[in-house]
């Protein structure tokens, strides 16, 4: 059973077989404004926290199919799971009970009779703990890669004469993550567009953004100073055979999307590797798909480029797969069909992001399920 308040902050899974009781502080969540899922025993309450990804679970103990005690044994032995903070909501409250909900490593032990006031109380005051533990922890992962000098989006884009070029990052849950974005200035007429995006999310995909933003970097570096065109099926295809040699990050699933860009000629030269189509706009929208295959899969990519003829107005986007798979407050995700109608809707004088931004947060309500990014490319 599901019900979602408008700009959700937090997520409770209830836990309790007792349906008069849980319709009490399932009225209590939304009136808190928390989005909330109710599972009437401790096997459907297991199943629910892998699919909803709770931010606190809150259980009663005595049920059937398997107890609290039972729920919580096995949510400690999932990886992540165990890391959600864990409230035991019991009629039982003698000593040894309360002893044995704590032998659990659990947040806290509420007996019933305190009432739903309570309860929120102790919910909101987890939670709000919670979130300065990882605002913290965040933060200190933030100076430590900023000391590094291992950032894999920049701050802004270059700029160039006739050019204008923006993008739009949000990292998961505001920890870097898999997406990276990087411009390499050829010569004074050519830029060279990176978008890439590892599997995964935060930390982990992270370490693999910073390996594969060196890669393309070295790649580029190798072409200019060799007889080769500044390609991007060059690029990708030097890039390939540095991952298919690299044990460490062959398996490791990336897109990516790479643009050579003229200024005086105003050439968009694009090529990809299993990248989502790029977005072009000029009297209509339109995608355009480079098939090339994921990178490290074949020694030979066989990559091959797309010529784009930009002129006055018109505008290419790069996008990865987090803005169309986020859902709408609707429930459906916001698909590539939706972001290129908003496209079509822009004029020529419009700036090449801002409404794209404002109807994609205000659409999802800014609950993003992945990192968000996007890169626009429009001619003056």
């Amino acid at each position: 059973m599901n019900n979602t308040a408008q700009n959700i902050a937090n997520k409770v899974l209830l836990v309790e077989d007792e349906e008069s009781v849980a319709k009490l502080f399932l009225y209590n969540f939304k009136k808190a404004g928390y989005e909330y899922e109710w599972a009437e025993n401790g096997f459907e309450g297991y199943l629910m926290a892998k699919s909803f990804k709770p931010d606190i679970i809150v259980s009663d103990i005595m049920m059937p199919e398997f107890d609290g005690y039972e729920l919580r044994k096995r949510l400690l032995e999932d990886p992540v799971l165990k890391l959600t903070p864990f409230i035991f909501l019991s009629a039982k409250g003698d000593e040894s009970d309360i002893l044995n909900g704590y032998d659990l490593n659990i947040e806290d032990y509420i007996v019933k009779t305190s009432g739903p006031k309570i309860v929120l109380a102790k919910i909101n005051s987890i939670l709000k703990a919670s979130q300065k533990e990882r605002d913290k922890a965040v933060s200190e992962v933030h100076q430590a890669a900023n000391s590094m000098g291992a950032k894999t989006v920049p701050d802004e884009a270059p700029k160039l004469d006739g050019l204008n070029i923006k993008h739009w990052h949000v990292p998961f849950q505001n920890i870097p993550g898999g997406d990276f974005i990087d411009y390499f200035q050829a010569d004074e007429d050519n830029l060279v567009v990176v978008l890439g995006d590892i599997m995964g999310k935060k930390w982990g995909a992270w370490y693999f953004a910073v390996a594969y933003a060196g890669y393309v970097r070295s790649a580029i570096r190798m072409i200019l100073d060799s007889d080769h065109d500044l390609l991007p099926s060059t690029i990708l295809d030097k890039v390939n055979k540095s991952v298919f040699k690299d044990e460490r990050i062959s398996d490791v699933f990336i897109t990516l999307s790479i643009v050579c860009i003229n200024k005086k000629t105003k050439v968009l030269k694009y090529s990809g590797a299993g990248d989502l189509p790029i977005i072009y706009k000029s009297d209509t929208v339109k995608s355009i798909k480079s098939n090339g295959i994921l990178l490290g899969f074949k020694e030979v990519g066989e990559y091959k480029n797309i010529d784009v003829q930009l002129k006055s107005g018109e505008s290419i986007y790069l996008i990865t797969d987090g803005i169309p798979e986020t859902r709408c407050t609707d429930g459906e995700f916001f698909g590539e069909e939706k972001l290129k109608k908003i496209i079509a809707s822009l004029s020529p004088t419009d700036d090449p992001l801002n409404k794209i931004t404002e109807d994609f947060t205000r659409s999802t309500a800014k609950n993003f399920e992945d990192d968000i990014s996007i890169i626009a490319i429009k001619v003056d």
